[in-house]
């Protein structure tokens, strides 16, 4: 499906000199929007983003496709090549985009502030947004609506909060970072003791600290600790859906894909990353530098600069080894089966017997 949000219309030929591209083809073809190579229209221009779509060039009705400076192949579209074609496109794509939704400073008046909440300047505090006593928020930050800032926290400076987001009493939120819609910051941590059969709560005392310029993606649900600190680091990037249990700690510059779950006290280095569906167990280390493939389920440490991947986790050409043993599991069988009956045979004609 195309991109067409503005009535912006460009010539091949100028978003060509504005990437630094070689066209070939009509440098006059207008194009008002960009898509993916599948879904382009013919006003559209996209681009070949990976060798596995290559054969889709000859079926795309776009009408500018970017290509890498070494592509040869074969495509109706105007062709325009470029160094990386990934950043070209997001470029290109960022010229059709409308421009940034701006929220202007201000107080609605269906806002709930706490008389003794310190509230910074050029602040936007949205719709229906509640701000409790003893709370800090700091300069230029925007509470779009429906956001929820419990007792005593801290919104550092030039935060943007999404709808929805709640954080709860003594979280610190560093300066310049995004909350994504439905965000839970500071809920308690999952702590029961089983007494005479019975689950009793154990008090989580604990809170977050979230650092400098993170950003953590919608429905993430962040523990405070049982007693300390539960912590973002600076520059971490969070996706969607993820659980990041009582404190657990993730360094700085690490980068977590969606649905993943670390439980309690599992201490991540510095840029980490983490695949999608992956789960951490408690109490263990994942030095800086590691990689964590998708759906991974991690027991133990992970030492630094280390991939690894598979449940459990193993080191990636372990792993990838195990992957390729499983596949032939039934090949495999076949064969123990055959020789079992050889063996068999083998020692029933040893012995003067027919074999069974």
């Amino acid at each position: 499906m195309s991109t067409h949000v503005s009535d912006k219309e460009l010539t091949a030929g100028a978003i060509a000199a504005r990437i630094s591209g070689e066209i070939t083809g009509d440098p006059g073809r207008r194009v008002c929007g960009v898509a993916g190579l599948i879904e382009a229209g013919p006003d559209d221009l996209t681009y070949l983003a990976s060798p596995r779509y290559v054969s889709f060039m000859e079926q795309t009705r776009a009408a500018v496709v970017i290509v890498s400076a070494d592509w040869r192949g074969q495509s109706p579209a105007i062709l325009i090549r470029v160094a990386n074609p990934e950043a070209a496109f997001m470029q290109v794509a960022a010229m059709f985009m409308p421009p940034p939704i701006r929220f202007p400073p201000g107080v609605h008046a269906t806002a709930v502030i706490a008389a003794d909440a310190r509230v910074g300047r050029n602040v936007t505090i949205g719709p229906y947004c509640v701000i409790e006593s003893g709370a800090v928020i700091g300069d230029d930050v925007v509470l779009v609506a429906h956001v929820y800032i419990g007792h005593s926290a801290t919104v550092g400076a030039a935060c943007l909060i999404y709808p929805f987001v709640t954080v709860r009493e003594y979280v610190r939120v560093g300066v310049r970072t995004i909350l994504h819609g439905g965000v839970v910051l500071g809920s308690d941590g999952f702590g029961y003791d089983n007494v005479k059969g019975k689950w009793q709560k154990i008090p989580q005392q604990g809170t977050v600290e979230v650092g400098d310029d993170a950003e953590i993606g919608v429905n993430c649900a962040v523990d405070r600790a049982r007693f300390g600190v539960t912590r973002i680091g600076n520059g971490v990037k969070i996706d969607n859906l993820d659980q990041i249990a009582h404190n657990v700690h993730i360094g700085d510059d690490s980068i977590m894909a969606g649905l993943i779950g670390i439980a309690g006290s599992t201490h991540l280095g510095r840029r980490v990353r983490v695949g999608g569906q992956s789960g951490l167990t408690g109490h263990i280390q994942v030095g800086d530098d590691a990689v964590i493939g998708a759906q991974s389920g991690v027991t133990n440490n992970v030492a630094p600069a280390t991939v690894v991947f598979g449940a459990p986790a193993a080191p990636y050409e372990k792993a990838i080894t195990i992957q390729s043993l499983i596949k032939r599991l039934p090949e495999l069988k076949a064969r123990i089966m055959e020789l079992e009956k050889q063996v068999n045979e083998l020692r029933a004609a040893a012995q003067g017997k027919p074999s069974a």
